[in-house]
């Protein structure tokens, strides 16, 4: 049984405008953010602008959108932080590890030596998200 999509989940009101978001890329299907909990520097979200609770309600054609701008995402972060490779996480239902039910792609910029930042993360300071976005929009320019 799946459950039913919540708009008062906290990506909903980033896409309604109700809460801030260092937008890094916006389509007309996507948006792309920075995480205000950060794994590693230059964690990114990608979500899809429809409604969808997570990957096993989504439509095939916006989950197709969500990967493709992904895909441009993680290009973009790993060369705005110099990045050894990427890691793309994607988490489904309480068991699987979602905490936001709104289906969402973390895009991390990995080093060969750094280490992920263990839950419960603090939120990161605005303005290195700010910066950390910049960054990023500029390779996506």
């Amino acid at each position: 049984m799946t459950t039913a999509y919540d708009d008062s989940n906290v990506f909903a009101k980033i896409l309604r405008g109700e809460i801030p978001a260092h937008v890094v890329y916006e389509d007309e299907a996507t948006l792309a953010f920075m995480d205000v909990m950060p794994a590693v520097d230059g964690h990114a979200l990608v979500i899809p602008k429809a409604k969808a609770r997570n990957i096993l309600d989504v439509r095939p054609a916006d989950l197709t959108a969500v990967m493709a701008t992904v895909q441009k995402m993680a290009i973009a972060v790993k060369q705005a932080f110099l990045a050894d490779g990427i890691t793309i996480q994607q988490f489904s239902e309480k068991a699987g590890g979602q905490e936001v039910f709104h289906l969402h792609v973390h895009v991390m910029p990995r080093q060969m030596a750094d280490s992920v930042r263990r839950l419960p993360r603090p939120f990161a300071d605005q303005k290195v998200l700010a910066a950390h976005a910049e960054k990023i929009r500029a390779v996506l320019a």
